[in-house]
């Protein structure tokens, strides 16, 4: 039998990818679906949970918050996000109800922690196209308002794609040069910044191999590097703020990105629950929870 963990993540996983399927504004009746699933999640657990609704071409969208409150230096605040919806055409199992899957289970795994800086938990809507990088992204908005805010946000993870990986050679590619450096197999957990955000991900890569022997790769790299900039942290750097993405580096691993394969079944959920276990232990650690 199946860890509980990894049980846990699969069910998110089917349950937004096969139930409820491809989720996004020319589908609102799915995109509502998969906003209402996590807030019964999150509700599940004893969470008070916001949303910040706007319309995005006309379909009502809403951005989906829980916060564990810091007891010391509550200004202070580590958020993690992952966007809920799916590109056109997909189900969006890697891509990216595992991403949600792993917010779920977080939220779950931290419920009883007392940080002493706020931890904050985010579902984003609209990441995929046609808001993608110059619309009206559900991280740009929730970005531009916690600027105006003013809020401490120290940091910020974008869960990007956790489910995919692999042992065998060659499974992994790399934009150009770059296979110089890493590893010919897609068996490690991606952390990718900014140039800004180098000294947030090295204090991060440090918090989770406390965590986790879960092997890990980082790469602080210019935005114009393909793939670097394409998820909703990009929203938070366009606001001056550290954030990282956490990915199993899509369609450089995924053969089956933004695709109708990209189905629940095609993903890894043993080497995912790994992966999301260190996630918490890192976060814990930032947060300094007791």
């Amino acid at each position: 039998m199946k860890p509980l963990l990894e049980q846990r993540l699969q069910v998110h996983v089917e349950k937004l990818a096969s139930e409820i399927g491809e989720r996004n504004v020319w589908l609102p009746k799915a995109l509502y679906a998969a906003a209402d699933y996590i807030r019964d999640a999150w509700g599940q657990l004893g969470y008070e949970i916001h949303a910040q609704g706007y319309d995005a071409g006309g379909v009502w969208s809403e951005n989906l918050e829980i916060e564990i409150h810091g007891d010391v230096r509550t200004n202070e605040i580590v958020l993690v996000g992952a966007h809920y919806d799916s590109v056109t055409g997909s189900p969006g199992a890697d891509d990216n109800a595992s991403g949600v899957a792993a917010l779920l289970e977080i939220a779950r795994l931290l419920a009883d922690i007392k940080p002493e800086r706020t931890l904050r938990l985010v579902a984003f809507v609209n990441e995929e196209p046609p808001f993608f990088y110059f619309g009206e992204m559900g991280s740009k908005v929730y970005a531009r308002a916690a600027h105006e805010r003013k809020d401490d946000i120290r940091l910020m993870l974008s869960l990007e794609m956790l489910g995919c990986y692999s042992d065998e050679k060659g499974s992994q590619n790399y934009p150009p040069f770059m296979h110089w450096f890493y590893p010919d197999q897609g068996n490690f957990i991606g952390f990718v910044s900014n140039l800004k955000s180098r000294r947030a991900l090295k204090e991060f890569a440090s918090a989770f191999a406390a965590s986790s022997d879960f092997p890990f790769e980082t790469l602080a790299s210019p935005v114009i590097v393909p793939g670097v900039s394409w998820s909703d942290q990009l929203s938070f750097w366009r606001e001056g703020y550290q954030a990282i993405m956490v990915t199993d580096t899509a369609f450089y691993r995924y053969p089956h990105y933004h695709r109708a394969t990209d189905t629940p079944e095609e993903l890894n959920y043993a080497e995912m629950a790994r992966v999301v276990e260190g996630l918490a232990g890192a976060l814990a650690v930032l947060v300094k929870a007791k």
